[in-house]
């Protein structure tokens, strides 16, 4: 059994890998978790021993396929917790990532597939993350930045890539929700300000910066 340090690792490791195709730098790794280098050296030597990642010097450290399985385990019960708490017991999607963050670290697979049975077998999380199965496959996206279309487009808004509490309650003021359907009315040249008519809603006006946050789907 890995312990929470350990899985905070890994799935810190898989998200940064995620994002490039290379090896992943102490020094990024140190970044995303908010400690010192040396911290990360330490750990990554104990987890090579474990054989949870490989390491090259000259392109970084990788997970292995046994890390990997753990990681993505993780993120699926992360994931399940949050819809849990969203639509059992009533949190915020603004409020239940700090919870769901201490609850990933149950270990009982028994609880996490009864979880998922109860919660009809979710294929995205209250952010639009995509849940992985049991299998550790994820559902494939089609969804692209709203920064990233052009005026006259419509589609819907399927999750955000900013998590922040902050964000979200931001969202939350402006009245947009996961599941609405958004028409693109203008784009500002100067500064990339987009305005939006929500159906059945008012219209509303993003900066490039919210733009770049929201996911929308065709």
């Amino acid at each position: 059994m890995n312990s929470f340090t350990e899985e905070n690792y890994l799935k810190a490791i898989y998200k940064l890998q995620e994002q490039s195709s290379e090896g992943v730098a102490n020094s990024d790794l140190a970044k995303a978790l908010g400690v010192q280098s040396a911290s990360v050296t330490a750990m990554l030597k104990k987890m090579a021993q474990k054989k949870l990642i490989n390491y090259e010097k000259s392109k970084g450290f990788r997970l292995t396929d046994k890390g990997k399985q753990i990681a993505v385990n993780i993120i699926r019960k992360h994931r399940l917790w949050e819809v849990f708490l969203v639509e059992k017991l009533g949190f915020g999607w603004d409020e239940v990532h700090e919870i769901a963050e201490q609850l990933e670290h149950i270990h009982s697979e028994a609880l996490i597939n009864r979880l998922d049975v109860y919660l009809g077998h979710p294929k995205a999380d209250p952010h639009g993350d995509p849940i992985p199965n049991a299998n550790g496959i994820f559902a494939k996206s089609k969804s692209i930045l709203l920064s990233e279309t052009e005026k006259g487009m419509q589609g819907k808004f399927v999750g955000v890539t900013d998590h922040s509490p902050s964000f979200l309650t931001y969202l939350d003021k402006v009245g947009l929700s996961l599941g609405d359907t958004i028409s693109v009315k203008s784009i500002e040249d100067f500064d990339k300000t987009y305005t939006l008519q929500l159906k059945g809603k008012k219209e509303i006006t993003v900066s490039n910066k919210v733009a770049n946050s929201l996911l929308i789907a065709g």
